[in-house]
């Protein structure tokens, strides 16, 4: 059953500590841009049964956005953790490595992989 007291208020307020999620790994969008889509999809459902289309296409516009905000932070943190270990990769080719420069390179390399593996079970969980 909806309950649109409850749809009204701010995500995670009130909820029994067991429901309360323990602390991951940053969130993909920024806090207020996040606030912002879930305003707008509040909007929609609590505006649905007066103006059914209306709620249904401010629904779809907080959708676009929320997808265009992904789609524009994922690939920001693709181009860091790109220019991490392309670096690496210029400054070893240019250079004759040290074995310790090599364990220092690995280890970098190795966090990256770490990354790119975390974000990815990210998306494939969403």
């Amino acid at each position: 059953m909806y309950d649109q007291t409850r749809a009204q208020q701010p995500a995670g307020q009130n909820r029994p500590t067991a429901e309360r999620r323990t602390p991951g790994p940053e969130p993909l969008l920024p806090p207020a841009e996040r606030e912002q889509v879930l305003q707008r999809l509040r909007h929609a459902l609590n505006t649905f049964a007066d103006t059914p289309r209306d709620a249904l296409a401010e629904a779809e516009s907080a959708y676009d956005e929320a997808t265009a905000q992904l789609v524009s932070a994922l690939a920001a943190r693709r181009e860091l953790l790109r220019a991490g270990w392309a670096e690496q990769d210029t400054a070893a080719a240019a250079e004759i490595a040290e074995p310790a420069d090599l364990t220092s390179q690995s280890d970098e390399l190795r966090h990256a992989l770490r990354q790119y593996r975390e974000i990815t079970q990210r998306l494939l969980q969403l």
